[in-house]
């Protein structure tokens, strides 16, 4: 088999995004465009959605907004139905839709003190929406042998941390959810990865976490710069396309290097400076 890489690799393809009126989702959903996918821009938003999707238009893409909110079974079983009325298939699918709003975050703390409700909210958007996009998607990829899937998911799901259990419980779940999808439909063509996302420098970034994290969380990247918005699009980019036909049930940490290394790697890394060598 050849494949080619083209500024086109995703001719003829329909793509869903859920979560993408705005962030990370639009930057997927514009790169995707980009590459000749025509793509659904799902968002509990519509209003967010339509101008994603109007951008998408006037830069000659091809887009569709439709208003889902992903913890109901019934919109996204509407989405799909009207996916398939107007392209008449589904070959990507990115989990990408997220709970982790202002007040969400806020609520999500230690487990002494999570919030119930911010642990159901975690679960429900994140897993169980997840969940029920391949639910309803999964059978359209068979009918065309097969698709690819990609979810969303963090190092929060990877490591410990001193915040958001319920949203490193839930990427932690999302992870095995993907795995399971490779397994159970991998000989029929159907692929599922994981894409485990570090800081990216965003809009909510940008307005609302302080220096000093950034400058924290940047000294434990091994890339002399945080991440934007492009870069993790470019592997969602890459993941949807066949030129990853032959990577599946993975989780691709897309964070700088972040969870790559030992937890003593910066105050080791001082020490040396100070003393001139690494020699132990």
């Amino acid at each position: 088999m050849t494949i080619t890489t083209t500024t086109a690799r995703l001719e003829g393809k329909v793509a869903i995004i859920t979560g993408s009126g705005a962030g990370l989702g639009a930057e997927c959903a514009h790169v995707l465009a980009a590459h000749g996918a025509r793509v659904v821009v799902a968002d509990i938003n519509f209003e967010s959605a339509s101008e994603t999707a109007a951008a998408i238009v006037a830069a000659g893409g091809e887009a569709m907004a439709w208003r889902t909110d992903v913890t109901s079974e019934d919109d996204i079983r509407a989405m799909v139905a009207a996916v398939i009325a107007r392209y008449g298939r589904i070959d990507v699918l990115h989990n990408n839709a997220a709970a982790l709003d202002t007040a969400q975050r806020g609520a999500d703390r230690d487990v002494c003190n999570v919030a119930i409700e911010a642990w159901d909210r975690a679960m429900n958007v994140n897993v169980r929406g997840a969940m029920l996009c391949c639910k309803h998607v999964i059978p359209e990829m068979l009918k065309i042998g097969g698709g690819s899937i990609i979810h969303s998911t963090s190092g929060f799901g990877l490591l410990g941390d001193v915040t958001l259990t319920a949203y490193a419980a839930s990427k932690a779940a999302l992870m095995q959810l993907s795995r399971s999808v490779a397994a159970q439909y991998g000989k029929q063509g159907v692929r599922s990865n994981a894409i485990m996302i570090g800081f990216v420098i965003n809009d909510h970034a940008q307005k609302s976490v302080p220096q000093e994290i950034k400058d924290i969380l940047l000294a434990q990247h091994l890339t002399p710069a945080l991440g934007h918005p492009r870069q993790i699009a470019n592997v969602v980019l890459f993941l949807a396309s066949d030129e990853s036909s032959f990577i599946t049930g993975d989780t691709l940490a897309v964070d700088g290097g972040f969870t790559s290394h030992s937890p003593a790697m910066v105050p080791l890394r001082e020490f040396f400076e100070r003393m001139g060598s690494n020699k132990l």
